[in-house]
C-alpha cells in the first residue's frame, strides 16, 4: 500500500485494487497534481467543508464516479450537483469493499461556501481507515482532546496529525496527541501552507523521538510517497 502526500491535509492511498483520496485540496501550492491527474479514484473522504479540505472533491468525483464519504449536511449540498455520497456520523463505522471507515470526533468547525455564502457544514471529523490489515488515522482539523487516548487501543499504524496551530493543534499539543494515540508511525500535516500556520516541522520530528513511546515520525515532501 502506498500513501502519497498531496500537500496541506490531502492524501492519496493506493492499493492494488483501490484508490482513496482524503481532503483533496490541490490548490495548496505544494502539490503539482491537478484534477486531470486523477482519472481513477474509488472513494474520497472529506473531513469537513472548509475550502482547504473539500477542495476539488466535486470535480474529481464527477470525473471518476468516486463515492464521497462525509457527513449528511455536506452530502446534501454535493448531491445537488450530482455527486455520489455515503453519509456517516461521529462514532459510526461502516464496511466498504476496501475495508472499513470509522468517523472520529474532531474539535473544529465546518461550513461550505455556496454562491459566495457559508452554509451549514455539519460536524467536522477525522477518519480511522482500516485497509489491507493496516489502521490509518487522519485527524482532520482538530485541537487536542483527551478522547484521543481511546485511539491507543486501535493500534494505529499510520497517523496524520495537524501541527500548524491557529486553526488546529500546534506542535506542543500534537505531541500530546502522539503520547495518547501511540501510533507506530506519525506524519505532520496542515502546516506552512499559509503564513498563519507557519511552524518549524523539525521541532515536531525531534519531539516525537524524544517521547520515547515507540512512534516513528515520517516527513514527506509534496507528491512524495510512503510504502506502508
Amino acid at each position: 500500500m502506498k500513501i502519497t502526500f498531496l500537500g496541506h491535509a490531502a492524501f492519496l492511498i493506493e492499493t492494488d485494487q483501490f484508490k482513496l483520496m482524503i481532503d483533496p485540496f490541490l490548490e495548496n501550492g505544494i502539490t503539482k497534481m491537478k484534477v486531470e491527474n486523477f482519472p481513477e479514484i474509488d472513494y474520497i473522504l472529506v473531513t469537513h467543508g472548509h475550502g482547504d479540505h473539500i477542495g476539488s472533491t466535486v470535480e474529481i468525483a464527477k470525473q471518476t464516479g468516486a463515492t464521497v464519504i462525509l457527513n449528511p449536511e455536506l452530502a446534501h449540498h454535493l448531491q445537488k450537483v450530482g455527486v455520489k455520497t455515503h453519509t456517516m456520523h461521529i462514532g459510526g463505522k461502516k464496511s466498504f469493499e476496501f475495508g472499513s471507515v470509522k468517523m472520529i470526533p474532531a474539535l473544529h468547525g465546518s461550513s461550505i461556501m455556496i454562491d459566495g455564502e457559508p452554509k451549514e457544514g455539519g460536524n467536522p471529523c477525522g477518519f480511522l481507515i482500516e485497509i489491507e490489515g493496516k489502521a490509518i488515522y487522519h485527524a482532520g482539523d482538530t485541537g487536542v482532546s483527551i478522547e484521543m487516548q481511546l485511539l491507543e487501543s486501535e493500534k494505529i499504524d499510520f497517523a496524520m496529525l495537524p501541527i500548524g496551530g491557529n486553526f488546529t493543534m500546534d506542535i506542543k499539543d500534537a505531541l500530546k496527541a502522539v503520547q495518547m494515540i501511540k501510533p507506530i508511525k506519525v506524519m505532520p500535516m496542515h502546516y506552512n501552507t499559509f503564513p498563519v500556520i507557519q511552524t518549524d516541522v523539525s521541532l515536531f520530528m525531534e519531539g516525537v523521538k524524544a517521547l520515547k513511546c515507540g512512534t516513528v515520525p515520517i516527513l514527506l515532501e509534496g507528491d512524495a510517497s510512503y510504502e506502508l
